[in-house]
């Protein structure tokens, strides 16, 4: 193959041919990997090919050492370290070293990105020492291109996610520190080399603790930090407040010099910067300093509570320049932008998150500052300054005393209504999102008749403005979230405004064109029937008759689509409309009875109009589940009509979302059904264990599959017999999945997730049986179960869930075996400490601790039996 023209290719703006050109580059390194290394990392050095192509093989190298799955990433590093050639794995590296030192900046950044590659594989295995080594020196004594890209190379090696080498790079913490505090220092240049040796230097902070710890390196790189936030290039000034704002979170503790001495000063010339860039780091630096006192507070209140006097330091730095950093921040506030997108982040809304994080981290001491800045603008005529004072106000909602905040609160409350009715729709939106906070955070200052008021204020917001609509939604939200009463009440704050209510989101989502507001709307109603006293429920089965009637509309209209928009705003209508179906019968439970078979029959109807990769059926799987648990065994005459659609679903491994709420509507069923669901349970089985074998669905489908044969189980009894021989085979051979040396966070979790899938299958298991009066068909499996729990009480990693799952299945098994068959495996020492520390852990829930209560109880009755059994291997 012409290798430029292929390499050109995958940068085609055309997608054939990018994916073309893709095409030959894998089939390449399938065929020859070594060959392949060979001749991109030749092209990659070569001076006279054109950059772009450079830039296109450093890229594919780079791409070659990657992937997004763990094991899959094992599978590439393993290629490298055992198939390649030690001669050629050197002649690949040259290549890549000697393209740093040419004067393409484009490929040597390539080329640094694929030295990183290899890095991660060969630094954690002692592998290529003379790489950190090769580039200092070129930031030492290199060209200017060459010290950038070697910079840069130390970047991507510091910032990767790879987790052993992460922990190799603390031995290089010398070597990584000379290179870039070098080329960072003010009397560098070339701005150019500076800006990469600082951003370098902000991605090596975490591996110099050990320098850190040193106080004339600590003193020296705080200097040339501080020194390049006055640098003229504002890439550098950005890069430098980017340092601070890493070194304030990993280096709390060694802080408090340097805020008295330089850092309180600069940060605050920093957000006065007229660069934007530079001033939201300048504030996020604070964002940083709340966050980690609101940390060390709790922690620190933690110990305490647990007798410990090892507490972390604790400087009180937000406290201390509250008087004046705070007015500086509210400043900004009155910086927006009216043109900004919702998710842009710019300087005023930094600003409003560290006014927010800052009332967290000092409580009622932000109280005067703000006070005095909304008193001030609150009703200026200068629309920015009403947003800020508004916007200030809702920030300081979290944190502060609520006996501070209620007269605060009460009195500003009229005004604040009344406010949304301003000229300005930024205001009212920011008047709504406010009103919403107070709910979420000050909702006892609210009384009845100014909640009349605040209900119709946001109704006739929600109606006015589309720009309103997320902040009217979530305050509406928050009030039925926060005025519900408690659960099982008669009548509740929500029940005199409820009809009235609901009667004006109808009204919004009917006459809206807008798929953003209709979906906020509906998210309200769901949120007012959820929170719904008993004496609202009336109201609420005649409502299902009006969100049936929309919902059956909709069916037609699937003809109608003509183009991806329509299709988009159809799902949205049906995924909201049987949202609030679900909601309607999660509220009304058994009482929903009267209207079941029409809404069954909808559903139905709706699931055999859908296309394929449609996002609705999700939503009315949750539906029929919610319907299922209300109806319970009547569910039964519904499941020869809809068993094809769930085994449909649960067969669709190309939708694996899918297929995943299917797994969870079996554990429904099987609950709600019990013995009713045995004849649908060979097809549901076979499906399942399926899933269960398939290399398509990713291993997070497994625990919960594990889990459903539990739920089956419990639900036919003593005829899962006949799958007990095929589903013990396979919780043994899940069991045998173990955390390897060279584990993945990811991985851990998984196998934690697994181990709890597993013994909550088994619990079932245990249960069927003994109703089913087959106990014995469980004694050759009660070694494997007893070695798995032995395996869960030595990971470190193991859950409450996990714990009392374990639980579970010890008291179960005794219960089983009351004779004390299996005796011997309850004296086990390790056991007995399990339930112990289950059962005495303050973390835990009750429910937790009473299983361990009686588990133990179990235990010590096994104990003291006299069965003879065979010792445990």
């Amino acid at each position: 193959m012409d290798v430029n023209q292929v390499l050109a290719g995958t940068l085609s703006p055309d997608t054939a041919t990018r994916a073309a050109a893709e095409q030959q580059l894998s089939a390449a390194a399938e065929q020859d990997f070594a060959g392949y290394l060979i001749t991109l990392s030749r092209e990659l050095s070569r001076d006279d090919a054109q950059s772009q192509v450079r830039m296109a093989a450093g890229l594919a190298l780079k791409n070659s050492f990657s992937a997004r799955d763990f094991t899959r990433l094992r599978e590439v590093q393993t290629r490298w370290l055992q198939q390649i050639d030690p001669q050629i794995k050197a002649q690949v590296k040259q290549y890549a070293l000697d393209t740093l030192s040419g004067s393409d900046i484009r490929a040597g950044t390539s080329a640094a990105q694929f030295i990183a590659a290899i890095a991660a594989i060969e630094i954690p295995r002692e592998q290529w020492p003379e790489l950190m080594d090769a580039l200092v020196r070129n930031v030492g004594e290199g060209s200017t291109a060459q010290k950038q890209s070697s910079l840069a190379a130390i970047g991507y090696i510091c910032e990767s996610d790879d987790q052993d080498l992460r922990d190799s790079l603390a031995q290089h913490s010398n070597a990584i520190l000379t290179a870039v505090v070098q080329g960072a220092r003010k009397e560098e240049t070339s701005n150019d080399i500076r800006n990469a040796a600082i951003m370098a230097l902000s991605d090596s902070l975490e591996f110099v603790r050990t320098n850190f710890e040193n106080e004339g390196e600590r003193n020296y790189i705080m200097q040339v930090i501080c020194e390049a936030t006055q640098a003229d290039d504002i890439r550098i000034q950005q890069g430098a407040y980017g340092c601070l704002n890493r070194i304030m979170g990993l280096y709390y503790e060694k802080m408090r010099f340097y805020m008295e001495k330089a850092l309180f000063g600069l940060t605050i010339q920093g957000m006065k910067n007229e660069e934007e860039d530079v001033a939201k780091l300048a504030v996020e630096f604070w964002c940083t300093v709340c966050e980690e006192e609101i940390s060390i507070e709790d922690d620190n209140a933690q110990a305490s509570n647990e007798g410990s006097t090892e507490l972390r330091p604790y400087f009180n730095f937000a406290r201390v320049a509250t008087v004046e950093v705070v007015p500086v921040l509210l400043e900004l506030m009155a910086k927006q932008d009216e043109d900004a997108a919702d998710d842009e982040y710019n300087v005023s809304r930094s600003a409003y998150q560290a006014v927010t994080l800052w009332s967290q981290a000092v409580g009622s001491q932000v109280v005067p500052p703000v006070l005095g800045f909304v008193e001030k603008h609150l009703k200026g005529t200068d629309w920015h300054y009403r947003d800020a004072a508004v916007s200030a106000f809702g920030a300081m909602m979290e944190g502060p005393d609520e006996k501070v905040l209620d007269p605060i609160v009460r009195q500003a409350l009229p005004v604040l209504i009344d406010m949304m009715t301003d000229s300005v729709v930024q205001v009212k939106d920011s008047v709504a999102f406010t009103l919403g906070r107070i709910c979420e955070a000050a909702y006892e200052s609210i009384d009845p008749e100014t909640l009349t008021r605040l209900i119709s204020a946001l109704f006739e917001g929600l109606s006015s403005h589309v720009k309103m609509a997320s902040s009217c939604c979530w305050a509406l939200m928050n009030i039925a979230d926060r005025f519900a009463g408690e659960p099982g009440c008669q009548s509740n704050a929500l029940s005199q405004h409820w009809q009235a209510s609901a009667q004006q989101i109808l009204a919004v989502t009917e006459s809206t064109q807008d798929n953003q507001l209709r979906t906020a709307a509906y998210e309200v109603l769901n949120a007012f029937i959820s929170n719904s006293a008993n004496d609202s429920v009336h109201i609420v089965a005649g409502l299902s008759d009006v969100v049936i009637d929309r919902l059956e509309k909709t069916i037609p209209m699937q003809q109608q689509v003509v183009s991806v928009e329509d299709r988009l705003t159809l799902e949205e209508i049906q995924t909201s409309l049987a949202s609030v179906v679900l909601t309607i019968i999660q509220r009304l439970e058994s009482e929903i009875a009267p209207q079941a078979d029409r809404i069954m029959q909808l559903l139905l109807s709706l699931l055999q109009s859908l296309p394929s990769k449609s996002a609705v059926p999700d939503t009315v799987f949750g539906a029929i589940g919610a319907l299922a648990n209300a109806m319970e065994s009547d569910f039964e005459k519904y499941m020869q009509a809809f068993s094809p659609f769930l085994l449909g679903a649960l067969n669709n491994q190309d939708e694996p979302q899918l297929c995943s709420v299917a797994i969870g509507l079996v554990s429904d069923i099987s609950r709600s059904l019990e013995h009713k669901v045995q004849p649908y349970c060979d097809q549901l089985m076979n499906s399942l264990l399926n899933n269960l074998r398939s290399a398509v669905l990713g291993n997070q489908f497994k625990p919960a599959i594990l889990q459903c044969f539990g739920d089956v189980a419990q639900a036919i009894g003593g005829d899962f017999e006949a799958y007990l021989s095929v589903v013990a085979q396979v919780l043994t051979q899940a069991a045998g999945i173990s955390a390897q040396e060279e584990t993945s966070f990811e991985m851990l979790d998984y196998i934690v997730s697994l181990r709890e899938g597993i013994m909550d299958a088994w619990d079932g298991i245990i249960i069927a049986m003994r109703a089913g009066n087959k106990v014995q068909l469980l004694q050759p499996h009660v070694e494997a179960i007893f070695q798995l729990l032995s395996q869960v009480y030595q990971d470190p990693n193991r859950t409450e869930g996990l714990l009392r799952s374990s639980m579970g299945v010890v008291g179960d098994i005794s219960e089983s075996f009351p004779s004390g068959e299996f005796a011997h495996f309850f004296r086990a020492d390790w056991l007995t400490l399990m339930a112990r520390e289950t059962r005495a852990s303050k973390e835990f829930s009750p429910r937790t601790q009473s299983t361990a209560r009686w588990a133990r109880e179990q235990i010590k009755r096994q104990s003291a039996t006299n069965h003879g059994g065979v010792q445990m291997s």
